[in-house]
């Protein structure tokens, strides 16, 4: 079973794989509740087209999305060139980008299941509330907040899980550069492209296989426990 064990090399893909989808999860998410709620809630000009550009990197091809944001916060691009020059913050070719262009692919699959549970929710809860005299900011942190916690949990795991996976909007943004770069999808194409790189391929194939799974199953139960506890209050 000595093929099985990974090298130090590929240790640093897996721990990157999962340091870069876990701050895109966390920086998206503010953002995906936010604009899940916008969308479920709200009425207003041009909401369409601010849900089909938020839904946008479905459909478009990964590599079509890299190059927009190559364009976009690339050290020359407009973005990324008043970031870097004001803040420090660089994107292209740094594991920040790589989280960057995670993000952007996982979050249409975090807001669309928040959105489904917002619309679910009650809004007689809500009013009663704010009869009692509670403010909107005080209604959805004691009422929406904990009533649609299961589709904000299950949007984290799916944004996660995309994360995880992603490797055409990563490659053509930040390159595959092995310690900065390179995550599990892009260290399997890299084995795959070599003699005899079959072994490590399917090393990292499982060890992919085994955190999806465990993502899911961490989703499914917290996602009961929530449900559980909701009822019981």
């Amino acid at each position: 079973m000595e093929w099985l064990s990974l090298s130090p090399d590929e240790w640093t893909a897996v721990r990157l794989s999962i340091k870069v989808s876990a701050w895109a999860t966390a920086v998206s998410l503010p953002f995906g509740i936010a604009l899940a709620c916008l969308f479920a809630r709200a009425s207003f000009p041009g909401k369409s087209l601010l849900n089909g550009l938020v839904h946008l990197p479905l459909i478009l091809p990964p590599v079509v999305t890299g190059y927009l944001l190559l364009l976009g916060f690339g050290r020359r691009g407009p973005i990324g060139a008043f970031l870097a020059e004001h803040f420090g913050i660089v994107f292209s070719f740094r594991w920040t980008g790589a989280a960057l262009a995670c993000g952007v692919m996982g979050f249409p699959l975090m807001v669309r299941a928040i959105r489904l549970s917002v619309e679910a929710v009650d809004r007689r809860l809500e009013a009663a509330a704010g009869t009692l005299g509670a403010n909107p900011a005080w209604v959805f942190a004691t009422i929406t907040l904990p009533l649609i916690l299961p589709g904000v949990i299950a949007g984290a795991i799916l944004c996660f899980a995309k994360a995880m996976g992603e490797f055409g909007a990563t490659i053509t943004f930040v390159s595959n550069i092995p310690g900065e770069t390179q995550t599990l999808p892009s260290a399997i194409y890299t084995f795959t492209q070599v003699p005899g790189g079959d072994t490590g391929a399917l090393r990292l194939t499982l060890v992919s296989i085994a955190i999806a799974m465990a993502a899911l199953i961490a989703s499914e139960m917290l996602a009961r426990r929530v449900s559980r506890r909701m009822d019981v209050e």
